[in-house]
């Protein structure tokens, strides 16, 4: 065999490589540059529960406990939250994913939404708590809209991410 077919081969490995390991680096860059939550002029959207949840609930060997937990403080610390509240907001939402993945039947864009809708109550609790307890001041108006926007945006990313999906399924079967 020649060196060109070895080269293509590797070269095909390394590429399916990285688009499985594209969630985890979008975790990342999401936390590192602190742009989990994304401001628009009368919304904003939380990127880290779309990603933790939907990868979560899709591929959970995508996305470790352990990355999302790090990812989480690393947020706390560029956003100057108490340290602990959005790691114990993502495992949270990362424990709802989890268990409604196992209590689905058919995975479905409504359904995998309907039940965004239960986890972000949930999580969102979780972070109210957290914070009222820390003796941190919190913008009820500002987290209900973000709340309700990151509902609505939730299917777009959930087609982009089921297209990132299938691509990796081809390349896997290939």
């Amino acid at each position: 065999m020649s060196n060109k077919f070895f080269m293509a081969i590797l070269f095909k490995q390394i590429r399916f490589k990285f688009l499985e390991l594209l969630p985890l680096i979008l975790l990342f860059f999401i936390s590192l540059n602190g742009n989990s939550i994304i401001d628009f002029k009368f919304f904003s959207i939380n990127i880290h529960y779309i990603l933790v949840y939907y990868w979560v609930l899709k591929r959970p060997q995508s996305l470790g406990y352990g990355f999302i937990f790090i990812s989480g403080i690393i947020s706390d610390v560029i956003f100057g939250l108490p340290l602990g509240v959005t790691p114990l907001t993502l495992m949270v939402l990362a424990a709802t994913a989890t268990y409604i993945s196992l209590v689905t039947v058919r995975a479905t864009l409504l359904t995998d939404w309907v039940s965004f809708i239960f986890a972000l109550l949930i999580s969102n609790f979780v972070y109210f708590i957290a914070l009222y307890f820390s003796n941190y001041t919190i913008d009820y108006l500002y987290l209900f809209k973000n709340s309700i926007s990151t509902f609505i945006f939730y299917p777009v990313l959930w087609v982009l991410f089921g297209m990132l999906l299938n691509i990796i399924g081809a390349n896997k079967r290939a």
